[in-house]
């Protein structure tokens, strides 16, 4: 009997995890031992929807939703067009920061621009954006890890926020 999951072999799809999930749980790499233990650290330039360096103060004084994505996710593909709308209803208090799984920069680029993601994104593979998996216990995606204006972690269940309460999230995340 032949088994295939979205037209990948059961044995392709369980060696692609396994080339994946280091990058979101795996172990800390010898550059981010520097970094706080208990803090995301932007990087000086984040990435737009076309591969442009921006410069990470243009995220402001918001909220900002660190996602942990990739296009081989079904999962994540259901999620990230909720997350477009809320971020776009919301983008005055409220901003995205992706940290994609793709594995390399192109095609991190091409799953911003299938989905128009509005955001900004850390560099695919950089030291920052494991040190952000390592800080936000990532098991899974998709996953968002929710901050507060100073930069501290609100909640490390943002997408189950989002799921359930819709645009009450954002309220919810300042009371918290």
């Amino acid at each position: 009997m032949n088994y295939s999951l979205c037209g990948f072999s059961t044995f392709a799809f369980i060696l692609s995890l396994f080339s994946v999930i280091p990058f979101f749980v795996g172990a800390e790499p010898e550059e981010t031992k520097g970094f706080p233990e208990d803090e995301i650290v932007f990087p000086e330039t984040l990435l737009n929807i076309s591969g442009e360096k921006v410069a990470t103060e243009k995220i402001g004084e918001k909220y900002v939703g660190i996602y942990f994505s990739a296009s081989w996710c079904g999962p994540c593909r259901k999620f990230t067009p909720k997350l477009i709308e809320f971020r776009n209803k919301h983008s005055k208090e409220f901003e995205v920061i992706m940290v994609g799984g793709d594995g390399s920069a192109k095609a991190q680029a091409n799953y911003m621009k299938k989905y128009g993601m509005p955001w900004l994104a850390m560099e695919n593979q950089s030291l920052e954006a494991k040190h952000a998996s390592k800080v936000s216990d990532v098991e899974f995606i998709p996953f968002l890890v929710v901050l507060d204006k100073e930069g501290n972690i609100v909640t490390k269940a943002g997408k189950q926020d989002l799921t359930k309460l819709g645009d009450g999230a954002l309220d919810y995340w300042k009371d918290l």
